[in-house]
């Protein structure tokens, strides 16, 4: 049974559709106007608030924090200084991805971890003999994201304080409203944005002062439906849709089982740091050429998406909604690959989507196609392979 977050106080009442979904056993918003492009625009033209409390979130502190966290992830954790946050991915001992997600540095042996997956027992498995302690926190602190061009405006207003010397990744201790939250330079839309990291007990005061500081700066809550359409055209994957979870796996089949090398995490693995779990095996993929697959971009060709629906008569229809489930990729009539989270970019004006395919087809300008359904009839238009991401805007970093 799906219960509220800290901010369902607010949410609720914004939610006038009743338009829920569920999200790790909570109700998570799926758009809260008319439609979901009002809230999209608001991320990419305004401001947006997007709660991201049922992300599991975990407190990694003591003695041997920095070790145990360097064990688990593939990134180096010597590189990692405080106030700065590692997006990353952690593995299986055979090399294959479990989940990624972002590591904040909040003192030399303090960390936050947030995850898609609850990561607490494998965790606790890595620590066996370590002097740390590691605490679900996930419950006690809710996740609010302030996303779009002027949402540094809005945390300026509702801090009262500079926040352009906080760089891209990185993360600052704050006061909103009398409540002390951790704010992070980042989030899942590829454009300028923070999250902030609240006590439970102080959500619905930190959501009051966030949104009565983007008063002036057209600031809307957005649900799952806008946020999908952002982190596609950001080139930003997720967890049991580009891929599987290691831990998830329905059967031992290898195409269930995936590589930070075919997810685009290749520039993320550190192999010349210590021992980390997976690293063996990653090893030894490298040395053998690398995965069977690679992850890359589709540009869908839309003129012969308008020749289907005209084979039968019928104006043609860009779905507004990211589609997740994973469609065939075909080469010369044989099935190469697979795509998945096909969408109508809004603001690149193009149809996208995620491939995974073999390495000799994952060269940009390749030449592909893609199933294409209309009217119960299958046929397939063509793709082009082109480099993540697809919208890359300077303002994310600035």
């Amino acid at each position: 049974m799906s219960v509220g977050t800290a901010f369902h106080p607010r949410t609720s009442a914004l939610n006038t559709k009743m338009a829920w979904g569920e999200w790790a056993g909570y109700w998570a918003a799926a758009v809260y106007h008319d439609f979901h492009d009002i809230e999209y625009n608001a991320i990419r033209e305004a401001a947006a608030m997007f709660d991201t409390s049922p992300l599991y979130k975990f407190l990694i502190t003591g003695p041997d924090a920095a070790r145990l966290v360097d064990r688990v992830i593939v990134r180096d954790v010597g590189k990692l200084a405080v106030g700065r946050v590692f997006y990353t991915c952690w593995c299986d001992d055979d090399g294959k991805v479990i989940d990624d997600g972002n590591v904040a540095r909040l003192g030399q042996d303090r960390f936050f971890l947030t995850a898609a997956d609850q990561t607490l027992r494998w965790l606790q498995m890595n620590a066996a003999g370590l002097d740390v302690e590691i605490a679900d926190v996930s419950e006690d602190i809710a996740g609010l994201a302030l996303q779009g061009p002027r949402s540094r405006d809005v945390l300026e207003r509702a801090t009262g304080q500079s926040w352009a010397d906080v760089r891209y990744f990185g993360h600052r201790r704050t006061e909103i409203a009398g409540v002390e939250v951790d704010v992070t330079r980042t989030g899942y839309t590829g454009d300028l944005g923070y999250e902030i990291w609240v006590p439970a007990e102080g959500a619905v005061a930190v959501w009051d002062a966030v949104w009565e500081a983007g008063a002036d700066h057209q600031i809307r809550p957005i649900g799952v439906r806008a946020l999908d359409v952002a982190r596609v055209e950001a080139g930003l994957i997720m967890v049991d849709v580009e891929y599987t979870g290691a831990r998830h796996a329905t059967s031992t089949a290898p195409e269930e089982f995936y590589s930070p090398f075919e997810l685009g995490f290749g520039r993320f693995v550190d192999l010349g740091k210590g021992s980390f779990v997976g690293k063996r095996a990653l090893e030894l993929e490298q040395q053998a050429g690398g995965p069977k697959r690679r992850l890359v971009g589709l540009h869908i060709d839309w003129p012969s998406i308008e020749r289907l629906y005209a084979k039968h008569g019928l104006a043609p229809v860009a779905s507004p909604f990211v589609q997740r489930d994973p469609v065939p990729l075909y080469r010369r009539g044989r099935q190469v690959g697979r795509a998945t989270s096909v969408t109508w970019g809004i603001t690149i004006k193009k149809m996208i989507g995620f491939g995974s395919v073999p390495p000799e087809l994952a060269t940009p300008g390749e030449r592909l196609d893609i199933e294409w359904s209309v009217e119960g009839e299958r046929g397939t238009v063509p793709a082009t392979v082109v480099e993540l991401p697809f919208l890359d805007l300077p303002r994310k970093r600035a």
